[in-house]
């Protein structure tokens, strides 16, 4: 055995012990073993009985409020120790000697003003976007706007804000309002397109001060300067992705989401020739594992009444299937979308998805020039336009799919293929 986050090793008792206590009663259950050496060898206790006294006296008389434990003695290696076991409370912050604790690693350290912020709110069961405002003077005319637009509201009034948890008859406004009002005092994102090099910057935009759904909007709009261009062919205006729209969308919105909105620092979309990095400053939600993160198993919103109103609006998918998709969105390419995840952020990257740079064969642009006046076909209907075998046509179409020139819709007889990408050699 080892310690970790969840478990310490005391040779004797002593009163360094408490703030391991502090920490695991605000952020998580854990045990303190005494008569156990730091690597973790037995090497007892001389009189149990005094030392389970002792622990227990000094936690009731030097924790505030009195956390819920249990104390128990036994032997390892023939050796007699003592455990305890300290479970995380309902009412935070705990207190040793007027500091609460946090674990960092095997460490207890003392958390920062931002932290014991959210251990109050954790004692009084808020979350911060639950917590009143700091100013009530509000207004709403983007979510108005969007709502009659996406959801058939005629205006975002009192009691529509009270149905959607932004407003109560006690607290008035609370956090989630605020990030959601057209003018606001919280971070932002931060946009800086790229040239050549990270020397070189084309362009930048700060989106601050705005209301979240501004600030998605007006990061979409850019996104579309950069990234999406237009094509005449014919009669026809059509319009080629460098990066999947929806992709970048999704990425956005959650990381609007689920990003922590009581620290200053701005999410930064970066933008060059290779792609796109969104990066969200938070981290995980408290409880969800890496794995069940890019396995998209679990949906724990961070700011659910934030992610309530998105769902509303059709910008995520409230179920959390954000990273599927993503991923989808990247299907028909051979570029793929990459997921990065720290304790400190989050980011998504999102690469470019351009027309091969390899030159088609003759049967290849055969196929794809079909699609010119023509741009949904199925199999047997392509086959009589170019006149190649079965499965000539098959391995061709696999081809122009995966670079990202066609996109497969349906499955089975019903599948159709549309063009949707542009030649560029």
């Amino acid at each position: 055995m080892k310690e970790s986050r969840t478990l310490e090793f005391k040779r004797e008792v002593s009163r360094s012990f408490l703030k391991t206590v502090s920490a695991y009663a605000n952020f998580g259950t854990g045990k303190i073993i005494f008569g156990v050496a730091d690597e973790g060898i037995a090497v007892g206790l001389a009189d149990t009985d005094a030392a389970y006294l002792a622990i227990e006296n000094a936690i009731n008389d030097s924790i505030d409020p009195r956390p819920r434990y249990v104390l128990e003695t036994a032997r390892r290696s023939e050796k007699d120790i003592v455990v305890l076991t300290v479970f995380e409370g309902p009412d935070k912050p705990y207190y040793f000697r007027g500091k609460a604790y946090t674990r960092n690693d095997t460490a207890d350290v003392v958390v920062d003003r931002t932290e014991l912020n959210r251990l109050v709110l954790a004692g009084q069961n808020l979350s911060f976007e639950e917590a009143p405002a700091a100013t009530q003077n509000l207004s709403f005319d983007i979510l108005s706007d969007k709502l009659h637009e996406r959801a058939g509201v005629s205006s975002a009034n009192i009691d529509v804000l009270r149905t959607l948890n932004l407003y109560s008859s006690k607290n008035g406004y609370n956090n989630a309002a605020a990030v959601l009002a057209d003018t606001n005092d919280f971070p932002g994102i931060d946009i800086v397109r790229f040239g050549a090099s990270v020397n070189e910057i084309r362009d930048r935009r700060q989106l601050i001060g705005m209301s979240a759904i501004k600030q998605l909007d007006e990061a979409i709009a850019t996104y579309r300067t950069y990234y999406q261009y237009e094509k005449i062919e014919g009669a026809l205006r059509k319009t080629f992705e460098q990066i999947p729209e929806e992709a970048f969308r999704e990425a956005v919105a959650n990381a609007l989401v689920h990003r922590l909105w009581d620290v200053s620092s701005n999410i930064q979309i970066s933008m060059d020739n290779e792609g796109i990095a969104v990066t969200s400053p938070g981290g995980l939600p408290r409880g969800l594992t890496e794995k069940e993160y890019l396995d998209n198993r679990i949906s724990n919103l961070r700011n659910p009444i934030i992610g309530n109103v998105f769902f509303r609006l059709d910008y995520i998918e409230m179920f959390g299937t954000g990273i599927e998709r993503i991923k989808a969105a990247y299907e028909p390419f051979t570029a793929k979308p990459a997921f990065t995840v720290s304790k400190n952020y989050l980011t998504v990257s999102l690469p470019v998805v351009d027309a091969p740079t390899k030159p088609l064969t003759a049967d290849e642009r055969k196929v794809f020039d079909a699609f010119a006046t023509n741009h949904l076909m199925s199999r047997s209907g392509l086959e009589q336009r170019v006149g190649l075998s079965p499965a000539t046509t098959g391995r061709i179409l696999r081809a122009l799919v995966e670079h990202g020139l066609l996109t497969r819709i349906g499955a089975g007889r019903s599948t159709k293929y549309e063009r949707t990408g542009d030649l560029r050699n």
